[in-house]
């Protein structure tokens, strides 16, 4: 009975000094628990920033398409781009930059269809008679004749009747416009010239 007696106390102040070992422990993992609660909270911040970034993008995306929109309501829209004319006559480089300030570029057409129905818009929003400077030069090597993005052009449309096959205005004429007078044919210019233009903008 006695040594039944001894081992349950035994037992009990085993399990007493488990107890207070655990309580002494226990605040030694609450620095712990604090970095897992931080950390959470760190990885939280960095997804609920991501969302906010998302959610900025997306709306930059639909003003863009809401202005792009605009756009093609004000002018015309011709394949997968849209074309705003502008009347104002103006020199290749300030032409250039008044487009690229909307978001845009100067016309450039990649195909006989799409210079086709450019022609057609400048002669009824600009005039029959008019020109309009396109995305096009030589300006950085004569007779290399690049876009916007200084690519060389693959589609052109140079006017070849006449006497003098275009272009042909050398160092002196560097910057190409479309002449609706001439059925959409394209002309080289000196870019000091004052033309109209018209701006395109890609459709996302």
């Amino acid at each position: 009975m006695e040594s039944t007696r001894t081992f349950l106390l035994l037992g009990l102040l085993l399990l007493y000094l488990t107890h207070q070992s655990d309580q002494q422990l226990a605040p030694k993992k609450k620095p712990t628990a604090k970095k897992d609660v931080q950390s959470q909270a760190s990885v939280a911040i960095k997804e609920l920033q991501q969302q906010i970034n998302e959610i900025i993008e997306e709306m930059t995306v639909l003003k863009e398409q809401q202005a792009l929109q605009t756009v093609c309501l004000k002018g015309t829209k011709i394949n997968r781009k849209c074309f705003l004319a502008d009347k104002l006559k103006k020199t290749y480089h300030t032409a250039s930059e008044d487009c690229i300030s909307k978001g845009g570029t100067l016309s450039t057409p990649l195909t006989s269809d799409e210079n086709y129905h450019l022609s057609e818009y400048v002669r009824q929003s600009i005039g029959p008679n008019e020109k309009i400077w396109l995305g096009v030069n030589d300006m950085q090597t004569e007779g290399v004749w690049v876009d916007k993005y200084s690519s060389a052009v693959v589609y052109k449309n140079w006017e070849a009747s006449g006497r003098s096959p275009q272009p042909d205005g050398g160092s002196a004429e560097n910057c190409a416009v479309l002449s609706e007078g001439s059925g959409g044919k394209w002309l080289d210019e000196n870019c000091r010239q004052e033309r109209a233009s018209v701006c395109e903008f890609n459709i996302v």
